[in-house]
């Protein structure tokens, strides 16, 4: 299952309060630990989203475990934070996750930094020995589908913002941005994801030209620029390549007559001007000037349009390999009901043969030690080949409609009994420490049992996902 929050469901003032660091989440791991109730966790948490993944040994008392857990963290009722969470079970669990990975949830859809997040946080989990079979087999599956998602389709490298097209737009015109000055005019919202975008090409030379310089000190601070005057900004001007302009001014910031001067002081060198500012600050006629290429927030806006367009034709893309991976996860959930009987016909076949072995010895008490040693490799070897068709069998037909009763005659064609079954359902690598008795190993295998079947019932149905709107 998994219980969270996100930019969707809550508001930043929330998601703070119950975010985790980095710093705590290996005590908090820890704690996790502890308890009966949660038997495998991931704790994801970023700043738009803080989630946990966890296999847990009774839904209802899970998820009152995790919901408590959330709520004493930001100091809030369970009732009153209940309406700013998603519970999710099952199957919707697993496709939760697999959008996350890939992108399909988040604000912006198809950014990549999520999927390092995911992977970062299934680590950390695994390394403080939080996770087991099923989060650790369902993770590698989200992170590899993620890893699909940015490598086979082109969800990812389109601009769909505004700042972000118009630092793709200078991309195109100049090539490698590096080695060129930047400026950009106003330190508001808009001035700092172009910063942001600016920084995240490469670009060094970033300078910041505010009418408060104080503000136009902080950003160029943030992202390692340096902060212009007001009073400078013809200067600014002259010396720059690119100039991206976003202020609240009601008038022109940028007249044709400032902008002509500073082209004669480049000697008419090719400038090139993006105006993202609503109202424009840039005068319209800068664009008839020699050797001046001037883009406005209109033409950058059919950009985005259309990037996300191609963004939501991917995220198609990525639906599919995410059905794929569902498929291919019940699959292996359906085997892991078998693991327990091949193990039980495993050791049965095994103590078939030593008991076959203590009476050789006991009738060729002359037999050498090497002999023995042959006899034993070969009769194991007769063992292993006799088996090795009916294991596989056992596997694919696991995964077929009605597979709990197939598994049911295996066991009755071998002669295994349900002690055989219950010793190594315990004993299997599957719920190796994580169940101490007998009925709580069979209520776990009855959800996974339920939970297969539920996948392989509705594969196509299951997998068919509503995408959410995109926010710039």
């Amino acid at each position: 299952m998994v219980v969270g929050l996100n930019h969707k469901t809550a508001p930043v003032e929330l998601r703070e309060r119950v975010s985790i660091s980095d710093v705590e989440l290996d005590d908090i791991l820890n704690q996790f630990r502890q308890t009966r109730t949660v038997l495998e966790i991931v704790v994801l948490s970023t700043c738009n989203r803080t989630e946990l993944y966890a296999v847990v040994n009774s839904s209802r008392a899970g998820e009152d475990f995790l919901v408590r857990f959330l709520s004493d963290r930001c100091h809030t009722a369970p009732d009153g934070l209940k309406p700013h969470l998603y519970v999710k079970y099952g199957h919707s669990a697993v496709t939760h996750l697999m959008k996350v990975a890939s992108g399909l949830d988040s604000m912006v859809i198809g950014e990549t930094q999520i999927l390092g997040q995911v992977r970062n946080a299934f680590l950390t989990a695994s390394d403080a020995g939080a996770t087991g079979a099923l989060l650790n087999q369902l993770f590698r599956k989200a992170i590899h589908v993620g890893k699909r998602a940015q490598t086979e389709t082109t969800i990812g490298q389109s601009a769909v913002s505004v700042s972000y097209a118009a630092v793709q737009l200078a991309k195109k015109v100049f090539g490698d941005l590096r080695g060129h000055r930047v400026l950009v005019v106003g330190a508001g919202k808009m001035s700092r994801l172009t910063a942001q975008h600016l920084s995240s090409a490469g670009i060094e030379q970033i300078y910041i030209a505010n009418r408060t310089y104080e503000k136009a000190e902080d950003l160029a601070e943030e992202f390692g620029g340096v902060a212009i005057s007001w009073d400078n900004l013809s200067d600014a001007l002259a010396e720059a390549d690119i100039v991206i302009s976003s202020t609240g001014s009601k008038g022109y910031v940028l007249s044709e007559a400032v902008v002509s001067e500073a082209v004669k002081r480049r000697h008419h060198k090719p400038f090139m001007l993006i105006d993202i500012a609503v109202p424009r600050d840039i005068e319209p006629s800068v664009s008839g000037l020699r050797n001046v290429y001037l883009y406005d927030i209109d033409d950058l806006e059919g950009v985005v349009a259309a990037n996300l367009a191609e963004r939501q034709r991917q995220a198609e893309v990525v639906e599919r390999m995410i059905a794929t991976a569902l498929q291919e996860y019940s699959e292996w959930l359906s085997e892991q009901e078998v693991v327990p009987l091949i193990a039980a016909v495993r050791a049965k076949g095994t103590a078939i043969q030593s008991s076959v072995m203590e009476s050789l010895k006991r009738k060729l008490p002359d037999l050498t030690e090497r002999e023995l040693e042959l006899i034993h490799k070969h009769t194991m070897s007769i063992v292993n080949q006799l088996l090795r068709d009916p294991v596989q069998n056992m596997k694919e037909l696991a995964i077929a409609s009605g597979g709990t009763e197939h598994v049911r005659v295996f066991a009755q064609l071998f002669g295994l009994t349900d002690e055989d079954l219950r010793k190594h359902s315990k004993e299997s690598w599957l719920f190796a420490g994580a169940l101490e008795n007998e009925g709580e190993a069979k209520g776990f295998t009855d959800l996974v049992k339920q939970w297969r079947n539920q996948l392989l019932r509705e594969p196509s149905a299951q997998s068919k996902v509503t995408l959410h709107p995109v926010l710039r």
